[in-house]
């Protein structure tokens, strides 16, 4: 049994017009906040306030680069050229950089969001840009990856950090990779049900895949999305039912709360 579990969130995604998460709500749940760069979610007002309430609350900060993809949220698969693909993830780790020292925090991981995430799971091509972006810019950031995925490997290979990550809130197909949004039942939405999984996770190292078979997942973080539906309520199950079964909550990077 694990004795300790990072919890995190994506978060910094919001503006007047498309919010999608309750920033403050979640940065009182999680220990990790991976936050959004700018390029698929969130302005830099709206960012430097979701890292100042972190680095008040002491979570530890990750920046969250996408695809340039605002008006898809940065979920749809894209085929962008390595050099370019390269200079967007350098910039939005350097932005991220920028407005974090701004408010006196510190960036400790990188986290790929969406249809870059998704895409490196499996591309290795793609991860070992993603993974040079962030060696250029600082090679002592953790790289936060799916657990088993071809990006974490690149990552080590490189000499960085790694962390593992599994999902409270999305489904599993058998061979450890997420159901497509697409898909039906990708997202889970039910508190108690999620709480009970993500124990389950922490305790066993097993997840339930959406055919009822069990997954092998070695984690050390755990995300719920801030833009799921009941993502408060789901976030706040399971760390009440992870406490009272003896779980310490803790960040796996940095020296969170």
């Amino acid at each position: 049994m694990t004795s300790a579990i990072d919890l995190n969130s994506d978060l910094g995604e919001n503006v007047p017009d498309r919010v999608v998460s309750d920033d403050a709500a979640m940065l009182d749940l999680v220990t990790s906040a991976n936050v959004s760069c700018g390029f698929h979610a969130g302005s830099p007002e709206g960012i430097r306030e979701t890292l100042a309430a972190a680095t008040k609350g002491g979570v530890v900060i990750g920046a969250h680069p996408g695809y340039d993809d605002y008006e898809g949220f940065g979920r749809r698969p894209l085929d962008v050229p390595a050099a370019t693909l390269q200079a967007q993830v350098e910039y939005q780790i350097g932005a991220l950089l920028g407005l974090t020292a701004a408010v006196g925090g510190s960036v400790a991981y990188v986290k790929p969001h969406g249809g870059l995430y998704n895409a490196i799971v499996r591309d290795e091509a793609q991860a070992k840009v993603v993974v040079d972006a962030v060696k250029a810019v600082d090679s002592s950031l953790v790289f936060l990856g799916l657990a088993g995925s071809v990006a974490n490997r690149v990552a080590a290979e490189a000499g960085l950090k790694v962390a593992a990550e599994a999902f409270a809130d999305r489904s599993y197909n058998p061979d450890g990779s997420l159901v497509a949004r697409t898909e039906p039942n990708a997202v889970l939405h039910d508190p108690q049900a999620v709480a009970a999984r993500v124990l389950r996770l922490v305790q066993t190292g097993q997840v339930e895949a959406i055919d009822g078979s069990l997954v092998d997942v070695d984690a050390q973080s755990i995300c719920f999305h801030g833009d799921s539906q009941g993502s408060i309520d789901m976030a706040r199950a399971a760390r009440e039912l992870l406490e009272s079964s003896g779980v310490r909550i803790a960040a796996f990077a940095g020296a969170g709360r």
